[in-house]
């Protein structure tokens, strides 16, 4: 099919939005505040893990570059979503679209692939707890992290690089609240070749979520057989106690990913479709830093030992003056 005579369209109007300010209003304050807390809540995680020494360890490092990594995914889409609610025209270019999708789904790749590498630490410290200080060095812990960083940024470039060749004729009008693949791509001039390459998309994303969840199962069944032989209920305790905060975090993560990427031909309608993209997009990063210090006394510990400082040094500063 010949596309050189369509005329191509230059940018996309998000229609999953409310059409009333009032509900773009009511949409806005919460996202927000959720946009914030996200914000704020990771960069005390890292500043955390990063002032205190006995927190030096790899899981508070893996635990910290998740963190760094949320905060980039998030930023993504989240500030172009409270625009778009303000907003009278919620356009945003097909450049722009592009790059959004690019970096969405490289950072969310990078954390799904950090996450992988979490499970096998957690493997590591329950099931070989002797070797596990010489095997998981911080050297390998940065190999680790920037493997997951290399493998999230390249791994959407070919997709990226073959949309952004696409002809978009026709209506603009992009049914989600921010760009991705497959809402951009029933946008664009389709023939027999794009619904193949469609097909092709739902493959490699269907490959890396089931790839992960496979690896992350089995260090989970190791992990398990580990905490069945513990005799003592305290120790079988202590043992799961280190997994739960990760655990948690990857389903949530990963449930709501997989409804989204794994559908392959089902369709969801829009309200189900935008409720999806949230619960991965804004829900997932926001819980996680609540999971994170809610659930871990030592993160808890460090936080309210800088907070005791601060106050101290408050009272200094105001006796002083």
């Amino acid at each position: 099919m010949e596309f050189s005579n369509w005329t191509t369209t230059q940018e996309f109007i998000f229609s999953a939005f409310p059409c009333s300010w009032g509900r773009s209003v009511i949409c806005f304050i919460p996202l927000l505040f959720i946009y914030t807390f996200i914000i704020a809540g990771n960069l005390v995680i890292i500043t955390v893990v990063q002032r205190n020494v006995h927190l030096h360890t790899p899981m508070y490092f893996f635990i910290s570059a998740l963190s760094f990594l949320e905060i980039w995914y998030t930023t993504a889409t989240i500030p172009k979503m409270l625009s778009s609610l303000l907003s009278e025209r919620r356009s945003i270019t097909l450049n722009g679209c592009v790059l959004q999708m690019y970096f969405f789904h490289s950072t969310g790749i990078s954390e799904v692939c950090l996450l992988t590498a979490m499970a096998f630490d957690r493997y590591l410290a329950i099931c070989s707890p002797l070797h596990y200080p010489t095997i998981m060095t911080p050297r390998l812990c940065a190999q680790l992290t920037l493997g997951c960083c290399v493998c999230g940024f390249l791994t959407p470039l070919p997709e990226i690089a073959w949309i952004s060749t696409l002809p978009f004729c026709g209506s603009n009008h992009l049914e989600h609240i921010f760009c991705d693949f497959l809402p951009v791509l029933r946008l664009a001039c389709t023939d027999t070749h794009t619904i193949i390459m469609i097909q092709v998309v739902d493959i490699v994303h269907a490959a890396e979520i089931i790839t992960a969840v496979m690896l992350i199962f089995m260090s989970y069944v190791g992990i398990v057989a580990v905490i069945l032989r513990i005799r003592s209920a305290e120790g079988r305790r202590k043992a799961f106690s280190t997994c739960v905060s990760h655990l948690t975090v990857f389903l949530l993560f990963f449930g709501s990913v997989a409804l989204m990427y794994l559908r392959f031909s089902a369709t969801y309608s829009l309200f189900w479709d935008t409720a999806i993209a949230l619960a991965f997009a804004v829900l997932s990063p926001f819980f996680n830093p609540i999971i994170y210090s809610l659930r871990n006394k030592e993160i808890k510990a460090a936080i309210k030992k800088h907070m005791g400082l601060m106050n101290i040094l408050i009272h200094k500063s105001r006796n002083l003056t």
